[in-house]
Parts: structure tokens; sequence; C-alpha cells
């Protein structure tokens, strides 16, 4: 299921207040090539980019909010919605402060501005995550599970249940499928919200106190309060749907299947996204594995110092610049520790599949203009966690990704994949050295 990547056709902006800190700030939306996704950039910080992937959520209260090195992007969830809304694959979003600008609490603002800087179709295939295995998450009494859909896009159907604290929202459900529904009318109008007690007491620890009901929808005992108006019956479940929409956009790619929430929250949304970009990035590896080659054996002896016994890189099947790397190694009967490890259960060591992931971090590196000629020798690993054996017959398909590269140091995180089961995962960091040391 792939159709084309879609951009903006020019810049595009909108100014506001952030939500928490009530600061002032301008958002700009920017074309973007193919294949770049949606990133962030913070110009009041020397253009620090933090891309929208769920990878580089940070905890918050109420929202979702990106990091990247010491960059942040507070309250992300109803700008990627509305881009999600949109249909866009890559934008660059520029940003003069830590929050995103509120409006008036919905998408609306975004999404129209989007629609006014046009739909630019570009010259690469986009990539669906087709939902294969069924996931099901639960924290206390919220639940939220993905499930696989014969129908193409997105369906999204969310309950929402405040009977036990609230009589004017009492229970709500509300499904919204965007092959056939309207984002635009139905879910980017859609506002956050608050109830009464909440509002105050959020006041009265000097939050928000740079709002007023006029400006907020705040909801007390018989309805909203001040010039407020429900603009849907059930307007607090949509916007939770146009949550859920912005949360999920966080996984890099359009989603085919089914989700069902029951009051779940952005803690939640990110779980699930982070479950679902694991069977994203095992898809899209297999299906490069099949196609795909960059670098062969021959090539790889000309980018890597290793030899036999220690080669463990077959192929290098892509490598965008020096931001992420996906390789291949199939591990067969022959392979020289199978004599001793063990000799009636071959499994391969561990730590070889953790130094495969470290080959490939290094034909990475080796892409950066700034390490040419220099080595990347192992300095530490962490968070290393090995999923499941690796034995004779597997493919084992390695990603690397870099997290920082310097002059002397590169912070690479990484992932190994047997089919799209993750086998193993490690963040390893390397000490740059002059190649004519080692």
């Amino acid at each position: 299921m792939t159709d084309r990547q879609h951009t903006i056709s020019q810049p595009v902006s909108v100014s506001g207040r952030g939500l928490f800190n009530g600061q002032e700030v301008t958002l700009t939306f920017r074309p973007a090539p193919p294949n770049h996704g949606v990133v962030f950039v913070r110009t009041d910080m020397g253009n620090a980019p933090v891309p929208a992937l769920v990878d580089r959520v940070v905890k918050r209260t109420r929202r979702t909010a990106l990091r990247q090195g010491d960059a942040t992007v507070e309250t992300t969830e109803h700008v990627l919605s509305a881009v999600a809304g949109r249909n866009l694959d890559n934008l660059v979003i520029d940003l003069d402060g830590p929050e995103t600008p509120n409006v008036d609490g919905s998408a609306l603002p975004f999404f129209e501005a989007l629609s006014e800087a046009g739909v630019e179709e570009q010259d690469a295939p986009r990539h669906y995550l087709v939902i294969k295995q069924p996931v099901a998450l639960r924290q206390d009494d919220a639940i939220i599970a993905a499930m696989p859909a014969e129908e193409p896009g997105l369906q999204v159907t969310y309950e929402l249940d405040y009977s036990p604290i609230s009589k004017v929202i009492g229970r709500q459900l509300h499904t919204f499928d965007n092959t056939n529904g309207d984002y635009g009318h139905d879910i980017a109008p859609c506002r956050t919200f608050s109830l009464e007690h909440e509002a105050r007491a959020a006041q009265a620890q000097g939050l928000f106190t740079h709002l007023t009901p006029d400006e907020a929808l705040v909801i007390g005992d018989d309805g909203p309060l001040g010039a407020n108006a429900l603009r849907f019956d059930d307007e607090p479940v949509r916007h939770k749907v146009l949550d859920l929409i912005g949360d999920l956009f966080l996984i890099g790619a359009p989603i085919q299947g089914r989700i069902i929430a029951h009051k779940s929250g952005h803690p939640l949304n990110h779980d699930l996204a982070r479950e679902l970009l694991k069977q994203f990035r095992s898809q899209r590896m297999t299906d490069l594995a099949r196609t795909h080659t960059v670098a062969d054996v021959r090539k790889l002896f000309r980018m890597m110092p290793h030899r036999y016994p220690m080669l463990l890189v077959d192929r290098v099947i892509e490598i965008d610049g020096d931001r992420r790397a996906v390789g291949v190694k199939n591990v067969t009967i022959n392979e020289p520790f199978f004599q001793g490890h063990y000799p009636n259960t071959p499994i391969m060591p561990g730590v070889l599949v953790v130094e495969a992931m470290a080959q490939l971090s290094g034909v990475l590196i080796g892409q950066s203009l700034e390490q040419v000629g220099k080595l990347p020798v192992l300095l530490s690993l962490d968070r290393v966690k090995l999923r499941r054996p690796v034995t004779p017959g597997d493919q084992l398909l390695i990603e690397a990704e870099s997290v920082r590269i310097r002059s002397r140091i590169a912070h690479m995180r990484c992932r190994a994949y047997v089919a799209e089961e993750l086998a193993a995962e490690a963040e390893v960091k390397f000490m740059m050295v002059d190649d004519d040391q080692e």
C-alpha cells in the first residue's frame, strides 16, 4: 500500500501564546524534501532540530513534549494532528520558543494554515505501517489497542467516560475514519478542555494564569463557562481523537489499521506508538533487505577495517546521510563461533550481535566528513538488551541511528531484528582516534 509523499508548496506561519507557559511564539511550516520527515527547529536555539518521533518524547503532564539534546518542544500534539489530517509527510516546523502556540486550543488554526500553504506531491513513495500483529496496552482503567484492518487508512474509536465526575460530559463515544471522514470539519475544531475544579486548582499552582474562561474551554456543572459554547455535543471525546492522531503521528509513518481507546491519555498513546514503531521498523527493514543494496561486501572492505572472522556485516541496504544506516548479517551454520557456542544448540553469542551493531555504527559514523581519517573505537555500552536468540539460518537486520556525532565522541542507538522480531538493542558510544593509531 503506497502512494506518493507530500509536503507544502510555500511557508506559512501561526502565532499565539503557549498553553502552559503563556509565552508569545511564532510557528512557521516550511516545505521539506522527500524522506525528510517532520522536524521541529528551535530558531531561538541556533536552529536546533527536534524530530517528531516517539523516540524523542519526554515525560510531561497532560501534553506531548519532544527533546533532542538541549532543545525541547512542548505541546506538539495539536500541530502534529493537523499535519496528519492534511496527509503530509515532510515538513520543517520553525519555532522561536519552547512551546507551540495554543491559539484556541484546537488543531484548526494549524490545519487552516497548512491548507492555505497548499499541498505538493513529491517524487518518492510513501511507506505505511500496516498493523499485522494486534497490540493491547492497559494503565489502571485506561486501555488502548491496535488491530489489523483490511480496509485502507486509519480508523480511530475513542470512548471517554466522565460520568462519575461530570454530568455535562458524561460518557461519549466517537469514531473517525480518515479515508471517508472530514478531519477539517469533524476533528480539527475540537478544543482541549478542563473541568472547572481542575482549572481552578491549576491556576492556584500558577498554571494557565494568562487564560480566561472566554479563551479556554472550561466545563462547569452546567456547561462551558464564560462566553464559550461547545462546538459539538461530543467535543471532548472528539478532542481526545485529535490528540491520539497527533500522538500516533510520532511513529513517522501513516497507519493502516484500527485503533480503539478507552480513557487513554498521552502516556498510553506514546506507549502504543512505541510498540507500533517496532512493527514499522521491522517491516521496513525486511522490505529493504529484499530489494536494496547500498554496499556489498567488497565495498564494505573499503569502508571498514574488519576482516574474517570478525566482519559481521554482509551488506548495507540503506544509508541516510550520517543519521541512519541499515545492514544485513546472514547467519549460517558455517560461522566459526558455532563450533563452540554451542555444538548441540548453536546460538550466536550476544556479544557478537552487539559487535555487528557496533560495526554498522562505524559505517554510519564514516559518512560524516568530520570523521574522515578517524577510526571509531568502542567506548561504552548502555541499555543493552538481548531479546531473542539468533540461530543458524536467521537473517539479522541491523539498524544504527546517530544520537550525536562530534569530533572526538560518537553516540549511536542500535537495534537488530530477526524477521519482524526485535532481537537486540543497545546504545553505543565510540571514541574517535586517528586511523594510523590502530
